[in-house]
């Protein structure tokens, strides 16, 4: 390992608390990312949002501390759990919504839907369907930043299942090679889809336990914890930014419900649930700004802004018509017919 072996670790140590205008942009991010996603269920349930979508309810510590550390010109990269993680770059929530109700206000005119959110001049590159094909995307991006010494860096989000997937290992290898600067940062909610990762993987921590491997620092943190994934956040991008390369971050979260909207989530215990639900984000960071002295009135300013602005994103997006069939052939690397047979 390098001589930036440990900082992650110190700021993990020594995380204190952030100044009062970042708590409450923390607190802000995660209360629009929970309205939003719980609002994405009202409307799947009212089957005016298709198909599926996979809701990162109870995960938004991770997306607010890493979206308020972040650079208006970094790149983040994401699963198909990537609401959140788009929102908080500053895309619209109108785009968001209508993207997933498949509206012509929709993120891409309503032809991506829920699995495919990208918006380039916000920095978010896209969400991934396919488990770690982001990961040396997010690499290549990475390099070309360091080729062109802008000072970017890419942020890759990706869950705990990805972690036995060719693609993490590949990525992470090159990342060190080539010192990139890139954030790899592991959703650890403790299952892959269904199966728990503990039972399908031979160490504890299926990120964090392997990073020694590439000669990266193991870091392993709360990720219902605001503060402190903004500290470690913001440690990473630092070292990343000053050429001090890539780092690989597991936050421990888990999601509310199930993998996706289809899912019930009973193969999960009732008392882990239980445990972990009294651990929600929101609730914890909502006690610590009132027990240090916030005003109430500020935290209930946000929640009513919030509010409101989900309310206003889902007319908008009630409002909007089906993407019009003309643009059904626009937008594509290649017409997807026959016709090259010919």
């Amino acid at each position: 390992m390098d001589d930036t072996t440990g900082q992650l670790a110190a700021a993990v140590e020594n995380a204190g608390t952030p100044d009062a205008e970042t708590r409450l942009e923390l607190y802000r991010l995660m209360q629009s990312c929970r309205v939003m996603e719980q609002r994405a269920y009202d409307l799947f349930m009212q089957n005016l949002i298709k198909g599926t979508s996979h809701l990162a309810l109870g995960q938004e510590a991770v997306a607010a501390g890493f979206g308020a550390a972040m650079r208006d010109d970094d790149y983040s990269f994401c699963t198909y759990r990537g609401h959140n993680h788009t929102l908080v770059r500053g895309v619209s929530m109108t785009a968001i919504l209508g993207e997933l109700m498949g509206r012509e206000c929709g993120l891409l005119s309503g032809k991506g839907g829920s699995m495919h959110l990208m918006d380039i001049d916000k920095g978010a590159m896209g969400s991934y369907a396919i488990i770690g094909a982001h990961m040396p995307v997010a690499a290549g991006a990475a390099w070309s930043a360091q080729y062109r010494k802008s000072g970017q860096v890419a942020v890759c989000f990706f869950g705990d299942g990805t972690t036995n997937i060719g693609a993490f290992h590949e990525s992470l290898n090159f990342a060190k090679i080539w010192e990139l600067p890139v954030v790899y940062v592991c959703e650890n909610n403790l299952y892959m889809e269904y199966t728990p990762i503990a039972q399908v993987t031979a160490v504890a921590n299926p990120a964090a336990d392997r990073a020694s491997a590439y000669g990266l620092e193991p870091v392993v943190i709360d990720g219902n914890d605001a503060d402190l994934v903004y500290a470690v956040a913001s440690a990473a991008l630092e070292q990343a930014r000053s050429g001090g390369g890539p780092s690989l971050i597991e936050v421990q979260t888990y999601r509310h419900g199930g993998h996706s909207r289809a899912d019930p989530g009973k193969y999960r215990p009732d008392e882990e649930v239980a445990a972990w639900m009294e651990r929600d984000p929101i609730t914890i960071y909502r006690a610590r700004l009132l027990a240090d002295g916030v005003d109430e009135s500020s935290i209930a300013e946000i929640e009513a802004e919030q509010a409101a602005r989900v309310d206003k994103a889902e007319q908008m997006a009630r409002n909007s018509g089906p993407p019009p069939l003309e643009i059904a052939d626009t937008d594509l690397w290649a017409d997807g017919s026959s016709a090259w047979r010919c």
